[in-house]
C-alpha cells in the first residue's frame, strides 16, 4: 500500500493554497507542517466554499463574533469578505449595532441575575404573541 510522505502532504497543501489565495499568508506558513496540512482542508471548505449559510451571512455572522472578540485580524479579515460577497454598507452600519445589541442585554440580565427559566418561560410567552400577530396579518 502506497502513502504520501508529511513532506509530500505539506508541498501539495502549500501548492494548493498558492493556487487557492494567490499567495500564502504568513499566518500560514508560520504554523507547524502538520497543522497546516491538517487546518486548510476545513479553512478552504467554510472560509471559501459553499456551506449550507450563504457566505455573506457567514461573513456578517463572523464579523459580529470578530467585533466582540476585539480581534483587529478578524474584524479586518471578515468585514472584507463580507463586502466581497455583497454586504452592503447599511448592511456594514445595521451589523455595528447588533454586534453589541445581544452582549448589552446579556450584560443586563447577568448583572440582575436573572432567572433563567423565568427569561425562557417569558421568551416563550413572547414567541407565541408574535406568532399570533403574524397569522393574524396573513
Amino acid at each position: 500500500m502506497a502513502t504520501t510522505s508529511t513532506a509530500d502532504s505539506y508541498d501539495d497543501t502549500v501548492t494548493e493554497i498558492e493556487e487557492t489565495l494567490g499567495m500564502v499568508p504568513g499566518f500560514f506558513g508560520d504554523m507547524h507542517r502538520d497543522d497546516l496540512v491538517n487546518e486548510w482542508p476545513t479553512f478552504k471548505r467554510m472560509a471559501l466554499g459553499e456551506t449550507t449559510i450563504p457566505a455573506k451571512y457567514k461573513e456578517l455572522i463572523n464579523l459580529a463574533v470578530a467585533a466582540n472578540l476585539k480581534c483587529p485580524y478578524c474584524v479586518h479579515f471578515h468585514r472584507e469578505a463580507a463586502k466581497l460577497h455583497g454586504a452592503t454598507d447599511e448592511e456594514l452600519t445595521e451589523l455595528s449595532f447588533l454586534a453589541g445589541y445581544t452582549p448589552r442585554y446579556s450584560s443586563m440580565l447577568h448583572a440582575q441575575e436573572y432567572d433563567l427559566e423565568t427569561f425562557e418561560s417569558e421568551v416563550e410567552q413572547i414567541g407565541a404573541h408574535l406568532q399570533s400577530h403574524l397569522a393574524a396579518d396573513d
